[in-house]
């Protein structure tokens, strides 16, 4: 997981600008593609999740996330090349870090048991998360 390249920007800061739903829609086609151009980022939102917005709506997401840190872009041409400012793990550890303070007070044990001791995960997918969390277990003893 890497740090976002722009300087200045901290984990906390993202976290306070965390992209709205609709905005992380735009950010998956930028980590699906690459990059692209507004136009690009529409039709592929078009395409892979039937959203169908405007192209003015899609530019002002584009320069919003660029606002908040999380997207940057380069000239093309009369067009931008937009690009992910983030990694998309790097992107799900700061949304997840945004809100582990308000909701569990800081503490990723409580939400991780948060998580395990709902009625939504079954035997199955409890017992692959207790070998993952021993695999870890492993890799920190050595």
């Amino acid at each position: 997981m890497t740090r976002p390249p722009q300087a200045g920007k901290t984990t906390r800061q993202l976290a306070k600008r965390t992209p709205s739903e609709r905005e992380l829609d735009i950010l998956d086609a930028l980590w699906d593609r690459g990059s692209g151009t507004v136009a690009q980022v529409r039709e592929h939102l078009s395409r892979e999740r039937e959203v169908d917005l405007a192209y003015t709506t899609v530019l002002t997401m584009l320069r919003t996330l660029e606002a908040k840190g999380w997207v940057r872009h380069a000239d093309a041409g009369r067009a931008h090349r937009y690009f992910a400012a983030v990694e998309r793990d790097y992107a799900r550890f700061i949304t997840i870090a945004g809100l582990v303070e308000p909701l569990f007070g800081g503490s990723y044990e409580r939400l991780l048991a948060f998580l395990i001791g709902g009625p939504h995960l079954g035997p199955r997918a409890l017992r692959r998360i207790r070998d993952s969390l021993d695999e870890r277990l492993e890799e920190r003893k050595r």
